[in-house]
């Protein structure tokens, strides 16, 4: 029988991101043995690929772009399954055994983990629960929270479009909620761009980024905007 790690690729898609992904290749030191870590680089110009080689299983090159880098990753991934990850958000304790009840539970949904931030701060904490109301209203889940998705609802729905911003939103819309669902554990997220921008004026930035998508302007015109 096979272990549940060999039924996995995980694809960690990176640019100028070294730091951050050190820590999440070593959050998986203990699948990264006989799980498939693919960590593809869209151009980066600090010691990121090195610590990648250090870390993953395998290292491969896609133009900048994380909806690119994401579809590049999928297409070199061998497993049964997917599971998507930021550079700089990374499973807490317990994942393995969720991800396990997720495929034996829900083989035909795609599963997303709860958003933890690494910040004792009250506004982050109102930010996780935030973002739980959106989950559980809108489902609608983003990128930082990872996504497990099996190889066969992948292909079927057509996979990451290759955009450079707002490619999670176009894979769960397409997903829809039927096939949505929380894998029951939590995804340790980087606050430093909220503790930089504000727990504010990020959220709300990302909102009008959205708003913009669903109106129907651009991912690239968007990305402009983004940042």
């Amino acid at each position: 029988m096979r272990t549940l790690q060999e039924q996995i690729s995980i694809v960690i898609p990176i640019l100028d991101a070294a730091e951050e992904l050190r820590r999440t290749l070593a959050a998986l030191t203990n699948v990264a043995r006989i799980a498939e870590i693919i960590v593809v680089d869209g151009g980066s110009r600090d010691r990121s690929v090195m610590v990648a080689r250090e870390g993953a299983t395998r290292v491969i090159e896609a133009p900048r772009g994380r909806g690119g880098q994401l579809a590049a990753g999928a297409r070199a991934a061998q497993s049964d399954w997917l599971l998507f990850l930021h550079a700089d958000c990374r499973p807490m304790a317990g994942w393995e055994a969720a991800i396990g009840r997720f495929i034996a539970s829900s083989p035909d949904k795609a599963g997303y983990f709860d958003l933890a931030l690494d910040d004792d701060a009250p506004a982050a904490r109102r930010l996780e629960r935030l973002v739980a109301w959106r989950c559980r209203v809108f489902a609608l889940p983003y990128g930082d929270q990872g996504l497990l998705i099996s190889r066969k609802l992948y292909d079927a729905i057509g996979g990451f479009a290759a955009i450079p911003l707002m490619e999670d939103v176009d894979l769960v819309r397409r997903l829809g909620r039927a096939r949505l669902a929380p894998i029951g554990a939590a995804m340790l997220a980087s606050a430093r761009r909220y503790r930089r921008d504000g727990y504010w004026c990020r959220p709300l930035r990302n909102l009008c980024c959205l708003a913009l998508y669903f109106a129907g302007v651009s991912p690239v015109r968007i990305a402009k905007i983004y940042g």
